[in-house]
């Protein structure tokens, strides 16, 4: 194998090889890990799979229980979050950010690695939420789907404003209000995920790809066209391409969308739908354009120069993992200390150039451009104004729909 020096790579280089050469395989990235995982859990069963690890169904109920806080004789937080979703100084086995935030408050952080799949973690944690207990974390992160299912069962406390300064003045205004959350009382955003078209240029061989239009109708790319196996993504890109807002749908559009994908599986068009593999059929040319997650397409990019990409002028999906404090969490102003933190821009600047998604923390450039000034000028890292203008989030479903949304699209899938 070639070997590489870091020193003349950017960090955002390093980042897509670390991925790219661990285990000795092809990239398979904590967000298409986690996107695949969860899609797929609920597309085999619907909510039944979430049944299945004993969560019960949404209510309305709201407001957290909170237990005493030990925060201040506990110089303490306990973090538990994704793999390869944080900051690392290799040479150490450090998180350089981690450490920058106990120098400078004395609070120490044990951050587990714990989180691999959304529903398999969430069946870790559910006997000592419902049993009111103390999960053992003060944060957690979560997609904002399951995000969602915990603040509707009152299983995570409200926020304190008072401790989270940065965070209120710095968060960007596209995802200041999620429906699910509005105001963000209870979660605040960890990286932000777009969700884009991708093509490989020498598999395109000159055809032009602008929209979903194009990868559902041009029968040059019969066969080579792949969707991806989340739903809220292939269906909320083609909601915005047929001109219906993801954010306000109802099930009769969610129809006329299945509807249309299914013509262009029953002719050939869309190749399959793929999980963590289309990273791999892209870069090959097995796949000449996709749906696919921002974050994965800037690492590919990176080693890759047949990989590109572009956001539809109809619009784009975006998604986000989120910070959470569960109930009975014993150092809760720690937590909002740590939440904080991370919402200064400095420090955002510094987990971005490591992450490659999206940040979303206003004012990041500036510092971002010191340390990698490519990534500060990539718009699935840091989106200007009009990029931003053109994002849409899926609205919220209850577990009504989210059990007949997800059978219908796993019949649709073949999952």
């Amino acid at each position: 194998m070639e070997q590489y020096e870091p020193d003349r790579l950017s960090p955002a280089q390093v980042a897509a090889m670390r991925r790219s050469f661990r285990n000795g395989r092809a990239a398979l990235t904590r967000r298409s890990l986690l996107r695949a995982s969860a899609g797929g859990a609920l597309a085999v069963g619907g909510l039944g799979a979430l049944s299945a690890c004993g969560i019960p169904a949404a209510g309305n109920t709201k407001g957290g229980v909170s237990a005493e806080d030990h925060s201040a004789e506990e110089k303490v937080v306990n973090f538990s979050n994704w793999t390869e979703y944080i900051d690392v100084d290799d040479s150490e086995k450090r998180h350089p950010t981690l450490d920058r935030f106990t120098k400078r408050t004395g609070i120490k952080v044990k951050y587990t690695e714990d989180i691999n799949d959304n529903v398999e973690f969430f069946g870790k944690i559910k006997p000592q939420l419902a049993a009111g207990q103390d999960t053992g974390r003060d944060i957690i992160v979560l997609t904002d789907w399951l995000a969602a299912r915990l603040i509707r069962l009152g299983w995570v406390q409200k926020l304190d404003p008072s401790n989270l300064p940065h965070a209120y003045a710095n968060l960007s205004p596209q995802f200041r209000s999620p429906d699910w959350d509005p105001g963000r009382a209870y979660s605040y955003v960890w990286q932000g995920i777009s969700t884009v078209v991708a093509f490989n240029k020498k598999a395109l061989d000159g055809i032009e790809v602008k929209s979903i239009s194009d990868l559902l109708d041009n029968p040059k790319l019969k066969g080579r066209v792949g969707f991806l196996s989340e739903m809220r993504d292939s269906v909320g890109m083609t909601m915005l391409d047929m001109g219906i807002d993801p954010g306000k749908f109802t099930a009769d559009d969610y129809d006329k969308v299945i509807a249309r994908l299914q013509k262009a599986v029953d002719k050939g068009q869309i190749r399959r739908f793929t999980g963590n593999d289309y990273t791999s059929d892209l870069t090959k040319g097995d796949l000449a354009a996709c749906v696919a997650w921002g974050g994965d397409i800037v690492q590919l990019k990176a080693d890759s120069p047949d990989v590109d990409f572009i956001l539809p002028d109809s619009g784009y999906m975006t998604s986000t993992d989120n910070m959470l404090i569960p109930n009975k969490a014993r150092h809760k102003t720690n937590a909002e200390r740590l939440i904080d933190f991370y919402y200064e821009p400095e420090q955002a600047a510094a987990l971005a150039a490591y992450v490659n998604y999206v940040s979303p923390v206003d004012g990041v450039k500036p510092y971002l451009t010191k340390i990698d000034k490519t990534a500060a000028d990539n718009p699935l890292i840091l989106p200007d104004k009009a990029t931003a203008a053109k994002s849409h989030a899926f609205r919220s479903l209850s577990s009504k729909e989210e059990t007949e949304f997800e059978q219908k699209f796993a019949k649709l899938t073949g999952a």
